[in-house]
């Protein structure tokens, strides 16, 4: 009897023992898109912290990026938060557009995050005001990526590609076509993606600081579409519409240069027979006061919702992984090819690699330098309905029209359709 007793204690302590260790269980959720980048990085970090933090279970839910968007403008807007996760994925051209819009929505982590550590320019698209929202992630740096056999063949070594503008550019490109019969680039005409590079360059965007537009008196936007208009007018670019195509052109030898953002590198490897024939040099800049030879396309951060019941934890999660851990990002960029906006890590192994099919450079550790140099720019609330106007005009801009004239009626109708 006395056993039994014993044993029936004994039970019902390690059955209340059990039912605390759930009870006090922390779940944090995150959304995210992109199982084999953004969803399998994120899965990493939480299984690192959860090995050190037990009752701490962290779930990555994929969606599609446009979902993410959607069921969070529904959702804050409706101000029904219960089924927002603690932690999202959001793409920094959007970033503005939901701390502006949903004030208090998103907690601040001015005071639990070194953002000291950050490539500048990440850390002012999350700021308002006097605080800071969201952990940088991943960066879009950009880099001239080129053909180093093609352009000897027109004359051209890796000296005459460093730090030079867009106009140089222009004129390699028209010797290069001239003496070997290929393109220097290839580009869609109605995707503004490298005129946002051209830009974000010079230390501008379509936005002033406080947010209001900056089209119409822009002069580096306005070089920038001219230069746009130029790669395509004097066919140094070669017209390429869609993602398979435009990598094609790269793969295929059709094309001697790219100029777009580090996550490229895995496609411009794909190119067969070309090892040791590549190499990456900074982008070029505009003919403007001020421009330099770093910009960024794309890119996105991490954010908690104020609603989540566990916003610490999840705060210090990210922290404890994004924040602060340099062998997490060493990990990541030998795993998924992840360049991070946290610069202590260009110290590590992965970014000092020497990658032979780039003939040996430390292109890694050259896209952590020059993401340290990208301008802080306010990429604003409405960056693509900005763009889309912009691109309805550009068949009209390559016929000649003139680009003061058409800037002047973009931003009237902006004012109409965004302010």
């Amino acid at each position: 009897m006395k056993k039994q007793m014993i044993k029936g204690l004994v039970a019902s302590a390690v059955g209340l023992a059990c039912f605390s260790q759930t009870a006090l269980a922390k779940d944090i959720t995150v959304w995210a898109w992109d199982p084999n980048f953004n969803v399998a990085i994120m899965q990493e970090a939480a299984e690192k912290y959860e090995a050190s933090h037990e009752d701490v279970n962290i779930k990555v839910v994929d969606f599609a990026k446009a979902d993410i968007e959607q069921k969070l403008h529904t959702m804050l807007a409706s101000g029904i938060t219960s089924a927002l996760p603690d932690v999202v994925l959001i793409e920094d051209y959007n970033a503005q557009k939901y701390l502006q819009s949903y004030p208090g929505s998103f907690a601040p982590m001015t005071n639990e995050v070194d953002y000291s550590q950050f490539a500048p320019y990440k850390v002012n698209v999350m700021t308002i005001g006097d605080d800071v929202y969201g952990l940088p992630f991943d960066t879009g740096v950009t880099g001239l990526y080129y053909r180093t056999d093609i352009l000897e063949k027109a004359g051209f070594s890796a000296k005459d590609m460093e730090d030079i503008t867009w106009d140089r550019f222009i004129e390699i490109g028209k010797q290069v076509k001239e003496k070997t019969g290929v393109s220097m680039l290839g580009n869609n005409p109605s995707d503004l993606g490298l005129l946002r590079i051209m830009i974000q360059g010079a230390g501008s965007w379509y936005f002033n600081q406080d947010g209001s537009l900056n089209i119409a008196n822009n002069k580096a936007l306005a070089e920038g579409i001219k230069i746009f208009r130029d790669l395509h007018t004097t066919d140094i670019a070669r017209p390429t519409i869609g993602w398979s195509e435009w990598v094609g052109s790269v793969n295929s030898g059709t094309v001697a240069s790219i100029t777009t953002g580090v996550w490229i590198t895995a496609s411009v490897k794909a190119g067969e027979g070309q090892e040791g024939q590549w190499a990456v040099a900074p982008t070029p800049r505009l003919n403007v006061e001020g421009a330099v030879n770093s910009s960024n396309l794309g890119g996105s951060s991490w954010y908690v919702l104020n609603a989540s019941k566990e916003k610490d934890t999840a705060i210090d999660f990210l922290s404890k992984t994004f924040g602060s851990d340099k062998e997490f990002y060493n990990e990541i960029l030998k795993k998924q090819g992840a360049v991070g906006s946290y610069l202590p890590a260009g110290n590590t192994q992965a970014y000092q690699y020497e990658d032979s099919y780039f003939n040996k450079q430390k292109i890694y550790s050259d896209f952590n330098k020059w993401a340290a140099e990208i301008p802080a720019v306010n990429y604003g609330m409405y960056t693509y309905e900005v763009d889309a106007a912009i691109a309805a005009q550009m068949p009209s801009i390559m016929q000649g029209a003139p680009i003061d004239k058409v800037l002047e009626s973009v931003e009237q109708q902006l004012k109409y359709q965004i302010q």
